[in-house]
């Protein structure tokens, strides 16, 4: 991995696999489906972490423009549906990609989906590559196979690139053992174990994607996205969010 640039304080995890979802750059008021500031936000919270040195690996959903579960729902084939949501989030890795390289961040879109003209096929080495060389990676197209999520290709990719760990941005502030909002004495777990998770059924990932993660001892670690700063204070390995460890 690369050295610490001089002059940052040093971070605890080196190679993150950050998992987004969609909703997190649909705009609020606007209700577009790609809000401009507020990729831009997201976008300046990942240059702010690939400035301390991490290599970053980005995998973003599609469920702010399609989800195939849903679509099911309203009468579309699942696996129609999955490869629609597989496109989706091709379109939202690239709103990423310009936004990170007018921030000046190197960056590269790898798809899981062969589609040359836009984006590299995603192939290990090279990725590891790139990450090695200080470039941001962006993953589209899932695992390029319908009935997976993308939770699914963030836990894949991180346990390919032997990643440090996968953080988990989402609109919440991490896992509580019941849903907060229904329940105001919630209690919010700092850490947690794969099997205390599993065995309290806390909905952190769906469970093929959680159960690559405990196959292979890749921590998550669940924080809100909202919060500013959030992500290099992860890095750091200040206390945020809820770490889900072996």
């Amino acid at each position: 991995m690369q050295d610490q640039p001089a002059g940052q304080p040093a971070i605890k995890y080196k190679r993150i696999v950050l998992k987004l979802s969609g909703e997190v750059i649909r705009g609020g008021k606007s209700g577009d489906p790609i809000d401009a500031d507020t990729l831009e936000s997201v976008c300046a919270q990942v240059k702010e972490v690939h400035e301390l040195g991490a290599q970053i690996g980005v995998v973003i959903g599609g469920g702010n423009i399609f989800r195939g579960l849903p679509g099911e729902q309203r009468g579309v084939d699942r696996t129609t549906g999955d490869y629609m949501g597989m496109l989706a989030t091709v379109i939202n890795g690239l709103a990423l990609m310009d936004c990170l390289e007018k921030m000046g961040v190197n960056v590269r879109v790898q798809s899981a989906i062969p589609m040359n003209e836009i984006a590299e096929p995603f192939i290990l080495r090279r990725a590891i590559r790139h990450l090695e060389k200080r470039r941001v990676v962006i993953f589209v197209a899932g695992t390029g196979n319908p009935y997976f999520s993308t939770d699914t290709t963030a836990a894949l990719r991180a346990s390919e690139m032997h990643a440090d760990i996968i953080m988990k941005a989402t609109k919440v502030d991490g896992i509580y053992d019941k849903d907060p909002k229904k329940h105001p004495d919630a209690v919010k777990y700092d850490q947690i174990t794969f099997i205390d998770a599993l065995r309290q059924r806390l909905n952190v990932m769906d469970s093929t994607a959680f159960s690559l993660c405990l196959d292979n001892n890749v921590p998550i670690l669940v924080f809100n996205l909202n919060e500013p700063h959030i992500i290099r204070r992860a890095a750091l390995g200040e206390k945020v969010g809820t770490l889900v460890r072996g």
